[in-house]
C-alpha cells in the first residue's frame, strides 16, 4: 500500500491567491459538451497528457460535488482528488486531499468552459503550494511548473480528433 499525505484544504481563496498559479487558456474546435465528455472520460488526461500515466474515477457515474478520483503522475506520484465544484457540461473544481509524496501543503485545479463562436475556450487553472521545506524548490521549478501545466492543456488541443470512451457508452 502506497503511503498518503494529507493536505491541507484549499478553495476558491487559494485558487486565486496562491504563489504558484498558472493559469492556462486554449480555445478547441468542438463545442463544450464534446470537450466536457473528454474531460471526464475513464481516459481523461492520460490520453493527452505526457506526464499523467494513470487515472482512476473511485466515484460511480453520474459524477457531480463530491466525486473522487487518483492520479498517477509519471510512476510514483499518486494524487487523491477530491471535486467541491461539478456544473456538468461549464466548470469542475477539485482539490488534492492526499498525495503518495511529502512536501505538498495545498494544490487544486479549477476547469472552466465557455461556448465561443469557433468551439469552446477552455481555462484551466492549476495552484499548488508547498510545505516550508519544499518552498524554495517550488520556487525555483515555478517556470518547469508552468511549461508542464501547459503541455497538458496543450495536449487537450493538440488532440483535437479524439473520441471519448467513457464507461457505459
Amino acid at each position: 500500500m502506497t503511503e498518503r499525505f494529507a493536505l491541507a484544504s484549499a478553495g476558491d481563496t487559494f485558487l486565486r491567491d496562491a504563489d504558484h498559479r498558472y493559469r492556462h487558456v486554449v480555445d478547441l474546435p468542438q463545442n463544450s459538451r464534446a470537450v466536457w465528455n473528454r474531460l471526464t472520460a475513464d481516459d481523461a488526461l492520460v490520453s493527452w497528457s505526457p506526464v499523467i500515466t494513470a487515472v482512476r474515477w473511485t466515484s460511480t457515474r453520474p459524477f457531480g460535488i463530491g466525486t473522487t478520483r487518483v492520479v498517477t503522475v509519471g510512476r510514483f506520484i499518486r494524487l487523491e482528488e477530491r471535486f467541491y465544484r461539478w456544473q456538468d457540461g461549464s466548470r469542475m473544481t477539485f482539490a488534492v486531499k492526499s498525495a503518495s509524496i511529502p512536501g505538498l501543503n495545498r494544490f487544486a485545479e479549477d476547469i472552466q468552459l465557455e461556448q465561443i463562436s469557433t468551439g469552446t475556450r477552455l481555462t484551466w487553472t492549476f495552484a499548488l503550494e508547498g510545505k516550508a521545506v519544499l518552498r524554495p524548490l517550488l520556487a525555483t521549478a515555478s517556470p518547469v511548473a508552468r511549461s508542464v501545466t501547459k503541455a497538458i492543456a496543450k495536449g487537450l488541443a493538440d488532440g483535437a480528433q479524439w473520441e471519448t470512451r467513457e464507461a457505459g457508452r
